[in-house]
Protein backbone atom coordinates (compact mmCIF):
# COMPACT_ATOMS: atom_id res chain seq x y z
CA UNK A 1 0.00 0.00 0.00
CA UNK A 2 2.59 2.29 0.87
CA UNK A 3 3.91 2.39 -2.61
CA UNK A 4 0.96 3.11 -4.00
CA UNK A 5 0.77 6.54 -2.13
CA UNK A 6 4.78 7.26 -2.23
CA UNK A 7 4.01 8.73 -5.43
CA UNK A 8 1.10 10.58 -5.04
CA UNK A 9 2.70 11.84 -1.54
CA UNK A 10 6.13 12.88 -3.30
CA UNK A 11 3.90 14.84 -6.07
CA UNK A 12 2.10 16.84 -3.31
CA UNK A 13 5.28 17.48 -1.43
CA UNK A 14 6.46 18.92 -4.84
CA UNK A 15 3.66 20.96 -6.06
CA UNK A 16 2.54 21.76 -2.49
CA UNK A 17 5.82 22.16 -0.06
CA UNK A 18 8.99 22.46 -2.45
CA UNK A 19 7.73 24.90 -4.78
CA UNK A 20 6.01 27.49 -2.20
CA UNK A 21 7.44 30.64 -2.62
CA UNK A 22 6.14 34.66 -2.32
CA UNK A 23 4.48 34.22 -5.90
CA UNK A 24 2.60 31.19 -4.19
CA UNK A 25 1.35 33.79 -1.75
CA UNK A 26 0.28 35.90 -3.88
CA UNK A 27 -1.72 33.20 -5.95
CA UNK A 28 -3.55 32.12 -3.19
CA UNK A 29 -4.17 35.67 -2.44
CA UNK A 30 -5.58 36.29 -5.51
CA UNK A 31 -7.58 33.01 -5.78
CA UNK A 32 -9.37 34.19 -2.11
CA UNK A 33 -10.17 37.60 -4.16
CA UNK A 34 -11.50 36.19 -6.97
CA UNK A 35 -13.89 33.44 -4.62
CA UNK A 36 -15.48 36.29 -2.33
CA UNK A 37 -17.24 37.82 -5.60
CA UNK A 38 -18.67 34.68 -5.81
CA UNK A 39 -19.80 34.70 -1.82
CA UNK A 40 -20.53 38.69 -2.11
CA UNK A 41 -23.03 37.38 -4.69
CA UNK A 42 -24.20 34.24 -3.34
CA UNK A 43 -24.97 36.81 0.02
CA UNK A 44 -27.14 38.89 -2.01
CA UNK A 45 -29.18 36.48 -3.92
CA UNK A 46 -29.52 34.91 -0.99
CA UNK A 47 -30.91 38.21 1.10
CA UNK A 48 -33.01 39.29 -1.96
CA UNK A 49 -34.47 36.15 -2.45
CA UNK A 50 -33.54 36.49 -6.12
CA UNK A 51 -30.39 36.61 -8.52
CA UNK A 52 -28.74 39.54 -7.64
CA UNK A 53 -25.25 40.52 -8.94
CA UNK A 54 -24.14 43.45 -6.55
CA UNK A 55 -21.09 45.52 -7.53
CA UNK A 56 -18.57 44.41 -5.31
CA UNK A 57 -18.85 40.94 -7.55
CA UNK A 58 -17.33 42.95 -10.10
CA UNK A 59 -14.88 44.77 -7.55
CA UNK A 60 -13.63 41.19 -6.86
CA UNK A 61 -13.34 40.15 -9.95
CA UNK A 62 -11.28 42.94 -11.27
CA UNK A 63 -8.87 42.53 -8.07
CA UNK A 64 -8.81 38.92 -8.41
CA UNK A 65 -8.39 38.87 -11.67
CA UNK A 66 -5.76 41.40 -11.76
CA UNK A 67 -3.31 39.59 -9.34
CA UNK A 68 -4.46 35.91 -11.12
CA UNK A 69 -2.46 37.65 -14.27
CA UNK A 70 0.32 38.89 -12.35
CA UNK A 71 0.72 35.61 -11.21
CA UNK A 72 0.21 33.94 -14.28
CA UNK A 73 2.57 36.10 -15.94
CA UNK A 74 4.77 35.38 -13.12
CA UNK A 75 4.28 31.54 -13.68
CA UNK A 76 4.34 32.06 -17.51
CA UNK A 77 1.62 30.17 -18.16
CA UNK A 78 -0.26 31.20 -21.34
CA UNK A 79 -3.46 29.51 -20.82
CA UNK A 80 -3.67 31.67 -17.18
CA UNK A 81 -2.67 34.32 -18.90
CA UNK A 82 -4.85 34.24 -21.41
CA UNK A 83 -8.04 33.79 -19.77
CA UNK A 84 -7.52 36.42 -17.31
CA UNK A 85 -6.29 39.30 -19.51
CA UNK A 86 -9.46 38.48 -21.66
CA UNK A 87 -12.49 38.09 -18.40
CA UNK A 88 -10.39 41.56 -17.26
CA UNK A 89 -12.08 43.37 -20.30
CA UNK A 90 -15.31 42.35 -19.30
CA UNK A 91 -14.48 43.05 -15.94
CA UNK A 92 -13.72 46.62 -16.04
CA UNK A 93 -16.57 47.11 -19.18
CA UNK A 94 -19.23 45.87 -16.66
CA UNK A 95 -17.65 48.67 -13.99
CA UNK A 96 -17.74 51.19 -16.55
CA UNK A 97 -21.68 50.22 -17.51
CA UNK A 98 -22.15 50.66 -13.66
CA UNK A 99 -20.38 54.42 -13.53
CA UNK A 100 -22.71 55.32 -16.38
CA UNK A 101 -25.91 54.24 -15.02
CA UNK A 102 -25.01 55.59 -12.01
CA UNK A 103 -23.65 58.45 -13.36
CA UNK A 104 -26.92 59.21 -15.38
CA UNK A 105 -29.66 58.67 -12.49
CA UNK A 106 -27.61 61.95 -10.67
CA UNK A 107 -30.26 65.08 -10.96
CA UNK A 108 -28.94 67.30 -13.12
CA UNK A 109 -27.40 70.34 -11.98
CA UNK A 110 -29.25 73.51 -12.51
CA UNK A 111 -28.61 75.46 -15.69
CA UNK A 112 -28.92 78.87 -14.98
Amino acid sequence: MAEFFAPLLSWFHDVFVASFDGWVILGFFAQICFTMRFVVQWIASERAKRSVMPVAFWFFSLAGGSLLLVYAIARKDPVFIAGQGLGLIVYVRNLWLIANEYRAALPEPDAE
